[in-house]
This record gives C-alpha cells, sequence and structure tokens, in this order.
C-alpha cells in the first residue's frame, strides 16, 4: 500500500511540472477545469482614481497592503493582421490572447486573470529607438504593435497591463504565435470537442453543436476567428479559447502518461515561436518552484463590450479592477 501510494505522489507531482511547465511555453495550457464564464456588467471605466502599487488600498471599509513576493509572468498569444500605421515604428503582430500568471510565493499558489484583448487601455507609440514618442487608448491587444515585434513590444504591452491594474508590476513576459496552436494540437494528435458556434462560410468543418477532433488549420480557425460569426464579440470567442484550453489540457496529461519524453519534445516543436525575458533556464527554475504550488482560479474583470467605429471595445468596470488588484495583490492591513 505505501510503495503505490508513493508511485501515485510521484506520478501526480510529475504531471503538475510538466503542466506548468508546457503553460508558461504555450498560451497557458494550465487551465485545468475551473473555468468560469464572466457575466458581462453595465459599467464603464472612467478616468478616475489611479492608485499606484506602493500605496494602500480601501476597499469595502476595509484596508489593504501590498502582497510581499508575489511574481507575475504575462502569457500572449500573438497573430497578425493586415494593416500597418506609417506613422510610428511598429510591426504587424496583435496579442489575440493574454493571460497574467500571479504566482504568491509565501502562500505557494498560482492564480490566473484572463484579459480581454479588447480593453481599451493606455498604450505607448514607440519611436525607432524603442523610446516612447507619445501615448494613445486603443484596444489592449494592439500594444505589441508598436515596437520590434519581440521583445520591445512583449515590453509595451505589459506596461499597458500594468497600468490598467493601476500600476501593478508584470515582472515576466512570454509571447507564442498563434500558429503555433496547429502545431501543437497536431503534436498532441488532435483535440476533441462540441463546436460552440456556426462557422458557416468560414470552416464548414466546424458544425454547431458536432463532437469534433480538431486537426492543422481547424483548430487555430477555432480559437481565432470572431469575425463573420453570429457573435463577432471577443467575449465569445475567449470562452470557445478556455474551452479548446481545457481539452488541450486533458489531451496534454493523456500524452505526458504515455510518453516519458513528452515534454521535452514539446518544448523543441515550440521553441521557435516563442519570445521571453525569461531564459530557458529560467523558465525551468520557475516551473521547478511553482510546480507544488495550488492553482486557484481564472479571474476576469467585469465591464461591457460595445461596437466602436471599426472594431468591438471593451470598457472595464472600475470596481471590478480595483476588486481583482486587491484579489490577486493585495492582503488585508492589520493597524
Amino acid at each position: 500500500m505505501s510503495r503505490e501510494y508513493t508511485s501515485k505522489e510521484k506520478r501526480a507531482k510529475k504531471l503538475k511540472y510538466a503542466a506548468v511547465l508546457l503553460t508558461v511555453i504555450f498560451l497557458f495550457s494550465f487551465v485545468l477545469l475551473l473555468v468560469n464564464i464572466w457575466e458581462n456588467r453595465q459599467s464603464v471605466f472612467p478616468d478616475g482614481e489611479n492608485i499606484t502599487a506602493g500605496s494602500d488600498i480601501s476597499l469595502n471599509g476595509k484596508k489593504y497592503h501590498l502582497k510581499e513576493n508575489v511574481e507575475t509572468v504575462l502569457v500572449l498569444g500573438l497573430d497578425k493582421f493586415e494593416t500597418e500605421s506609417p506613422e510610428s515604428y511598429n510591426n504587424n503582430k496583435q496579442a489575440d490572447f493574454l493571460m497574467l500568471l500571479v504566482a504568491d510565493h509565501n502562500s505557494k499558489t498560482v492564480t490566473a486573470l484572463h484579459i480581454n484583448r479588447d480593453t481599451v487601455a493606455n498604450m505607448n507609440i514607440l519611436g525607432v529607438a524603442g523610446d516612447s514618442v507619445g501615448t494613445v487608448k486603443k484596444q489592449i491587444a494592439l500594444a505589441h504593435t508598436y515596437g520590434n515585434g519581440k521583445e520591445m513590444s512583449c515590453r509595451n504591452t505589459a506596461e499597458a497591463v500594468s497600468d490598467m491594474l493601476m500600476g501593478i508590476q508584470v515582472d515576466h513576459y512570454v509571447s507564442v504565435t498563434m500558429d503555433a496552436v496547429s502545431v501543437y494540437n497536431d503534436f498532441v494528435g488532435g483535440v476533441e470537442l462540441t463546436v460552440l458556434d456556426d462557422f458557416s462560410g468560414i470552416d464548414d468543418t466546424l458544425v454547431k453543436g458536432k463532437t469534433v477532433t480538431l486537426l492543422g488549420e481547424h483548430a487555430l480557425n477555432y480559437v481565432r476567428t470572431r469575425y463573420g460569426l453570429e457573435d463577432s464579440s471577443n467575449a465569445e470567442r475567449m470562452v470557445r479559447q478556455r474551452q479548446y484550453l481545457e481539452a488541450l489540457y486533458n489531451k496534454t496529461l493523456e500524452c505526458m502518461e504515455n510518453d516519458d519524453s513528452f515534454v521535452i519534445n514539446a518544448g523543441v516543436q515550440l521553441a521557435e515561436y516563442i519570445v521571453s525575458d525569461y531564459t530557458g533556464n529560467g523558465l525551468q527554475e520557475l516551473a521547478e518552484r511553482i510546480s507544488d504550488y495550488r492553482f486557484t482560479e481564472i479571474c476576469e474583470i467585469e465591464g461591457r463590450n460595445i461596437r466602436g467605429e471599426k472594431h468591438m471595445e471593451f470598457y472595464p468596470s472600475e470596481k471590478s479592477v480595483k476588486e481583482t488588484v486587491v484579489k490577486l495583490f493585495y492582503e488585508p492591513k492589520n493597524d
């Protein structure tokens, strides 16, 4: 009995380690089964209070102070779009997927914040040398289009996320191009799920309500497409992305169970698609450090979607932003 328990314990630890590692190198496969879809509230994010990360915060009559020993990693899924502005030094890759990984090293927990790519946020316009030559308020996905398309653009996006979260620092970033979806999807042998939307005329293999095994470009179509669908908001696409990642996570566990070299081989397959301020050793050290941490939940900021002049826009609720920041980065202050 004791020997069987030890074997299961070692296997569970190995699976947790592998899941965390794949999270950092590929679109947060770490999602697990704890996804809760938020309900949009009819409130607007005004240009009001700007609380810096170093300040104490009051919420619902209680005072909070910033936690210590918290590390954040911004995970970006990049996609290309056709138009480029000639007015600034930029690139054509926008961040269609944004998720902030929050590791609390004191409580040994990991929480994720899924950020709507349509969130209207302040961001820097970068010049040729990479310095800020002004600011603009756009969808946060477009922050990555300013800069060299690699490290500089990732850091610009991280700064936009920080500003949106009232000055909370983003410590590290990992980006992966959406092309990697098809590569990794096929590497695990495809992903089975029930199609949530009607893709008629876009991808006729994706029939609403039908259970399919996604392969190749069909996987990418499922997680990327929104225009041309009945509901073209990013909110609905985020639902599909989380459904897909849950199914992908389960398939990943299956592959790891059957192949001891799976994680290493997956890393090799995806290496060319990744940009990060972490070194390879740094990624491994982070994975090792948080492999035994408890995953708590995936948070989302509430707000409302509206149709702008050209694109959908998401306006977060000021109340929800503050509550989320306090929940993830603050703790009660003892007077």
